[in-house]
C-alpha cells in the first residue's frame, strides 16, 4: 500500500487511524499480532519494530533466549476491514532484537533468501506462482477431547435439508448453483474485499465436497507477495465467515467420505520478462521447456521431503488417499487430476505455460512451503535432471485403475506425516543451499513436528478404535 515508512506515517496523521496492528507469521503458518495505538506510532518503530517473545506463540526461540523484534513492512500495510475501530495493520519480519539484523528462522525471511538463491544460480530472477485456496464453511463443529469424552460433531446447513430445498450430496458439490449452493454470496463478499484491498481474484465456485467446499482461485503473483497475500486471503475467509456466524477451515481432511482441502500451487519462472516453461520449439511434451520438464523433476524427486515442510499435518494424510482426486503418486501429467504435477491444459501460451504441484495443504506454512517447492525445483534444474531416466511419467492414465506392476514403479507420497518427517530427515540438502533453511532449523521442525502432532495423536484412542474394538 506504501511505498516507504514515510507515506504511512503521511496516511496515519492525514486520516482517522485510532489503531496500528502489527501481524507475525509464526513458524507453524499462523497469523499473531500486536496493537499499538496510533498517536504513539512512529519512524521509530519501522527501524527498530517492537519486541515480543519469540518462545511463546511463535515457536521461533527457545524461553532463554526468547526477545525478538517485529518490524513493520511499509509495502504491506492496508486498512483493516475486520476491526470496529479504524486500524491500520502491517505485515512484520522478525528481526533480532540487538541487531535487528533479518532473524534466521522468520518464514519470511526464509522466502526472501530462497529467491535470492534462485538469482544467484542464474536460472531465473522472478518465481510467479498461485495457490488455489479450498476451504470448508461449516455452521458449528463441536469438539471433545477429553479421557473419558472423545469426538466431533460438524453441522453444515448445505447438507441438511428444511423441507424447502434438496441437500446436497457426498460428493456432489462442484460449481453446484443456487440456491443448492447457500454460499455464493459469502464467498462474493470474501472476493469483493480482497479485490479493495488489491487482490486478484480468478473466480470462485463451491467445491466438490457437499458439506460447504469452496474454492477461490487468484491470478498468478511474485514471491514472496504472493505469499503475503495467502496469508491475508486466508484472514479475510475465516473473518468473513465469522462474521455470519460460520465457521471457515482450511483442514485437509475434515468429512470423511468428502474431498479434502489441497493447496495446488501454480507456478512458473521467468528472466529478464521471458517465461521459461515453454517449449518454443513444441518438441517436448505438453509444449514444456527443458527447463520446466527439470524444475518437474526436482520438485517429484524431492518430493517425499517436501511432503514433510508441505503436508506437516496428521489430517494432510487423510486427504491424500486414492479416490478423491488428491495425489497419492509422484509423477506428473497433462490435465490429470490424480498427478502430484498437473499441466494445466488451458495454459497453452507462452506467458501462461506452468505447472500445478497438488500434494501441498495449508496445514504448513505458506512462506516455509513455497521456499521449499523452490528449492525442490531449482535444484532439478541446475543439476539438469532427466526426467526420462526416473519413472515420473508423463502418465495419461488413472493410476487408481492400473495393475499393481504399473504403480509400484513409481514413487508415493508417505501415507503418514511420520514418514514423511522421516523422508525429510534422509533428503533435506536441496533445501540448505544458499542457506535458505539451516540444518538446525529442519531438525528443529522435524522434533517438534515428531513430539507435538505425530506423536500426540498416535497416543490418543480414536473414535472409529471403539467401533472396531471395544467388543474385542
Amino acid at each position: 500500500m506504501f511505498g516507504s515508512f514515510a507515506e504511512a506515517l503521511k496516511f496515519l496523521s492525514d486520516h482517522d487511524i485510532a489503531m496500528v496492528d502489527l501481524k507475525i507469521a509464526g513458524l507453524l503458518g499462523q497469523w499473531l499480532h500486536v496493537t499499538i495505538p496510533a498517536k504513539s506510532f512512529s519512524q521509530k518503530h519501522f527501524e527498530e519494530g517492537v519486541g515480543y517473545d519469540g518462545s511463546s506463540g511463535s515457536g521461533f526461540t527457545t524461553i532463554e533466549c526468547g526477545d525478538v523484534n517485529a518490524r513493520p513492512d511499509p509495502t504491506t500495510g492496508f486498512l483493516d476491514p475486520f476491526c470496529e475501530t479504524p486500524t491500520l495493520s502491517f505485515l512484520c519480519d522478525t528481526i533480532t532484537s540487538d541487531t535487528h539484523e533479518p532473524f534466521p528462522s522468520d518464514p519470511r525471511n526464509i522466502l526472501r533468501r530462497a529467491v535470492e538463491y534462485m538469482r544467484s544460480t542464474g536460472v531465473a530472477d522472478e518465481a510467479w506462482m498461485a495457490p488455489e485456496f479450498e476451504f470448508h464453511v461449516f455452521d458449528r463443529v463441536e469438539v471433545s477431547n477429553q479421557p473419558y469424552d472423545t469426538g466431533v460433531k460438524v453441522k453444515c446447513s448445505e447438507v441438511v435439508s428444511d423441507g424447502s430445498m434438496v441437500a446436497l450430496s457426498q460428493k456432489g458439490g462442484y460449481m453446484r448453483s443456487m440456491p443448492a449452493d447457500q454460499l455464493q454470496d459469502l464467498r462474493t463478499e470474501i472476493s469483493l474485499i480482497l479485490e479493495q484491498m488489491g487482490i486478484s481474484v480468478r473466480y470462485h465456485h463451491h467445491e466438490v465436497g457437499g458439506a460447504g467446499q469452496c474454492e477461490i482461485e487468484i491470478n498468478m503473483e511474485t514471491v514472496p507477495k504472493v505469499a503475503d497475500h495467502s496469508m491475508l486471503i486466508k484472514y479475510v475467509i475465516k473473518n468473513v465467515a465469522r462474521r455470519h456466524d460460520k465457521l471457515a477451515t482450511f483442514m485437509p481432511k475434515p468429512v470423511f467420505g468428502e474431498p479434502g482441502n489441497g493447496m495446488h500451487v501454480h507456478q512458473r519462472l521467468e528472466k529478464n520478462g521471458k517465461p521459461l516453461f515453454f517449449d518454443e520449439r513444441r518438441k517436448n511434451y505438453a509444449d514444456l521447456s527443458d527447463t520446466a520438464l527439470q524444475y518437474i523433476g526436482g520438485l517429484l524427486l524431492h518430493g517425499r521431503g517436501l511432503s514433510g515442510i508441505t503436508n506437516p499435518s496428521t489430517n494432510s494424510f487423510k486427504r491424500l488417499v486414492e479416490g478423491y482426486e488428491a495425489p497419492v503418486n509422484l509423477f506428473f501429467s497433462l490435465g490429470n487430476r490424480s498427478a502430484a504435477i498437473r499441466i494445466p491444459k488451458y495454459a497453452v501460451s507462452s506467458k501462461d505455460k506452468r505447472i500445478e504441484y497438488r500434494s501441498a495443504d495449508f496445514t504448513g506454512n505458506i512462506y516455509l512451503s513455497l521456499a521449499g517447492m523452490l528449492m525442490a525445483g531449482l535444484d532439478g534444474v541446475v543439476n539438469k535432471i532427466d526426467i526420462t531416466k526416473h519413472p515420473f511419467g508423463p502418465y495419461d492414465v488413472d493410476i487408481e485403475q492400473e495393475n499393481d506392476g504399473f504403480k509400484s514403479k513409481i514413487t508415493a507420497l508417505p501415507r503418514t506425516l511420520y514418514l514423511a518427517l522421516e523422508a525429510l530427515q534422509h533428503d533435506h540438502e536441496f533445501l540448505l543451499k544458499g542457506d535458505v533453511f539451516s540444518s538446525e532449523f529442519i531438525q528443529n521442525w522435524i522434533h517438534s513436528k515428531h513430539r507435538r502432532e505425530s506423536n500426540a495423536v498416535a497416543h490418543r484412542p480414536h473414535p472409529f478404535e471403539y467401533q472396531l474394538y471395544l467388543d474385542c
